[in-house]
């Protein structure tokens, strides 16, 4: 699972010092987060992934779900069932995520903590970078 703590730690680094002194983005800061950067995680997550994982899929799905946050993390496992009650899936202790590419539900990774709100996933998913397919393409 290094993957995700090199994702979460690029994205402090990239944007900006005050995010790398708190070690954690606020949504007010993405906008500095470079495109170029931005693409490049991208295309890391799409080619290891075979197109399963990225930010640019869970894009896709959350226009699919209408921008419904509730329903985006239905959609790409984030959530599951305690008897009759949806929740979000647990993130520390023992995680209840699925790691395997294989067995994860298209758009499962990257995970974004969503502890202080969902406007940094929300943020993410609108970054200027994702506005033509131009992240695609290898620098």
């Amino acid at each position: 699972m290094h993957f995700l703590q090199f994702t979460r730690d690029a994205l402090i680094v990239l944007a900006g010092s005050k995010a790398k002194g708190r070690d954690f983005v606020y949504f007010t800061e993405v906008k500095n987060i470079p495109s170029t950067d931005l693409a490049t995680i991208e295309r890391l997550w799409n080619k290891f992934s075979g197109g399963k994982f990225g930010y640019s899929v869970q894009k896709k799905k959350f226009k699919q779900c209408k921008e419904n946050f509730e329903a985006f993390c239905t959609k790409i496992g984030w959530t599951t069932k305690d008897g009759e009650v949806e929740r979000k899936k647990r993130w520390f202790g023992a995680s209840e995520f699925i790691y395997d590419v294989k067995k994860a539900p298209e758009g499962h990774l990257p995970l974004t903590s969503a502890l202080r709100g969902t406007s940094l996933i929300k943020e993410l998913l609108k970054h200027p970078v994702w506005d033509n397919d131009d992240w695609k393409k290898e620098p």
